[in-house]
């Protein structure tokens, strides 16, 4: 009875966290990472996991429950005829190598490398998203040829590293090349899967063993944190779905800015002053 006293707080905080991922992956085509990462991180500091590993499980906690709520969103955004397959096969291979590489350096540093990615990449981003109009715009096409390949190989590199399901960085980067918000969401939600998968598959691997690890963790994989957030975010992603396309674009990329910058906020905190 006491053990389960002591785990009920933590367990209600991730089924809430879980709920409001689930809405902000249809939403903001984020894939719930955004908001997983930062408070699994926070909840193994308040239980002593140790720091060399504490950024790991959380990023590697997180990408397994956008597994599931990617599949959710995805398909709720391509009824809505929100999703562009074309540019899913130009660029899913490109993508999926970064995450391998991105998962490779991620095993490879240390924790608060993790976190000083997560949260200058999620500050910038915020930045951009809050100075520019809702119809900014580069040029309106996408980049191709080795450029796309690129781009598409960055983005998966840095959302693995961050835990993230690919919206926090394909969404700016569409809507600056063309994209209608709307459209660029729905695309994110379906990346996101190709992004995690094989991302969650190497943090496994490269987590397997180590001492350090919290309970019922498969190396950098926590099975209570997927237990508890999977089933919630994939009942409340479509519900952010239906919000994403009530909303404005303006309001939109506002909502998008507001909680990067209070996301990039807390990591740095931790960072730097904990």
């Amino acid at each position: 009875m006491d053990v389960f006293l002591e785990l009920a707080p933590l367990a209600g905080v991730l089924i809430v966290t879980g709920c409001i991922a689930g809405i902000l992956a249809g939403l903001l085509g984020v894939g719930g990472g955004i908001i997983v990462v930062p408070v699994l991180f926070t909840m193994l500091g308040l239980i002593d996991i140790d720091e060399s590993v504490r950024m790991h499980v959380a990023v590697g906690t997180s990408l397994a429950s956008i597994v599931i709520t990617s599949i959710i969103s995805a398909r709720s955004h391509h009824r809505r005829g929100a999703v562009d397959t074309n540019l899913l096969r130009k660029w899913g291979v490109w993508i999926l190598l970064g995450s391998v590489a991105g998962t490779l350096i991620a095993g490879a540093v240390d924790g608060p490398v993790l976190s000083m990615v997560f949260a200058f990449v999620a500050l910038t981003v915020a930045i951009y998203m809050a100075t520019t109009s809702a119809d900014f715009r580069i040029r309106d096409s996408l980049p191709a040829g080795i450029a796309g390949r690129i781009s598409g190989f960055v983005i998966g590199g840095l959302s693995a590293m961050m835990g993230i399901g690919g919206g926090t960085l394909c969404v700016p980067y569409f809507n600056a090349f063309g994209f209608p918000v709307h459209r660029a969401v729905g695309t994110a939600a379906a990346i996101g899967l190709v992004i995690a998968l094989p991302a969650t598959i190497g943090f496994v691997a490269t987590g397997w063993g180590i001492p350090a690890l919290p309970e019922a963790s498969v190396g950098h994989v926590n099975l209570l944190g997927l237990i508890l957030i999977a089933p919630f975010t994939s009942l409340t992603a479509p519900l952010g779905v239906r919000l994403a396309h009530r909303l404005s674009a303006r309001a939109l990329k506002l909502l998008f800015a507001l909680f990067l910058f209070a996301t990039s906020a807390r990591m740095m905190v931790a960072l730097f002053f904990a």
